[in-house]
């Protein structure tokens, strides 16, 4: 099984994202760099991780006019990210224009519903219904305008997959068994997402606030692997 996790490496300390990248190398599968990093540190920080050989996860969740968007992918393509994100919510011509814009082998994956939000949360934005109709609404929105997959919590992933079998699915605001939810509401353990047809878990301060991060990350590693009858991951 192909390791699914991607570390969270959302500090603007490059000093210390690249000791984190060092320590967890051996347990995790990629580094997601978000908007937190890559505005400290810009494509320069982006390159200086990527030297490490690990796929760079850039979630930078674009959300604009499709013009700018796909010339933004542009401008990121030389950074050559494995994943790179946008939000499904800026529509069908957005979403084209990003992904003919990015670079081959780049997967484009949509933010849908974020894991900080419940139907309260998309209330108050005047959207009618629960999360995971929304999600459901965005995922075949995604899918038809010729994306890769969508970002959406656990609770969602296993319906979604279902009615995409070839999508990538990317879940974040994951917590070990046992671990504090912090401000994430929509929360699985990885077992749990793996197990309804996540690719690509997201996992931050479970593994970067840790005592020991790179003894986090080979738990948390761990109990992927012991896990029985998990599917094969994109």
């Amino acid at each position: 099984m192909t390791n699914p996790i991607f570390v969270a490496l959302d500090t603007p300390d490059l000093d210390r994202a690249r000791a984190l990248a060092e320590a967890v190398a051996p347990h995790v599968g990629g580094l997601k760099l978000g908007l937190e990093f890559f505005a400290a540190n810009g494509p320069a920080g982006v390159r200086l991780l990527a030297q490490g050989g690990l796929p760079i996860f850039l979630d930078l969740k674009l959300h604009d006019i499709p013009n700018t968007v796909g010339k933004a992918v542009a401008a990121l393509a030389p950074l050559a990210p494995a994943v790179l994100t946008v939000h499904a919510a800026g529509g069908r011509a957005m979403l084209k224009a990003a992904k003919a814009a990015a670079p081959s082998g780049c997967k484009v994956v949509a933010v849908t519903v974020l894991t900080s939000l419940d139907s309260s949360d998309l209330a108050d934005a005047g959207i009618a219904g629960s999360p995971a109709e929304q999600v459901e609404r965005l995922a075949d929105l995604t899918r038809s305008a010729g994306c890769d997959g969508i970002v959406c919590s656990g609770e969602e992933v296993g319906d979604i997959s279902a009615r995409w079998p070839e999508g990538t699915f990317v879940v974040p605001g994951l917590r070990p068994a046992g671990d504090d939810l912090g401000d994430q509401k929509r929360v699985l353990t990885p077992v749990e997402a793996l197990s309804r047809g996540a690719s690509i878990l997201v996992i931050g301060r479970p593994i970067t606030a840790a005592a020991d991060p790179a003894e986090a990350a080979r738990r948390i590693a761990a109990s992927l692997q012991a896990a029985p009858a998990l599917p094969a991951t994109a």
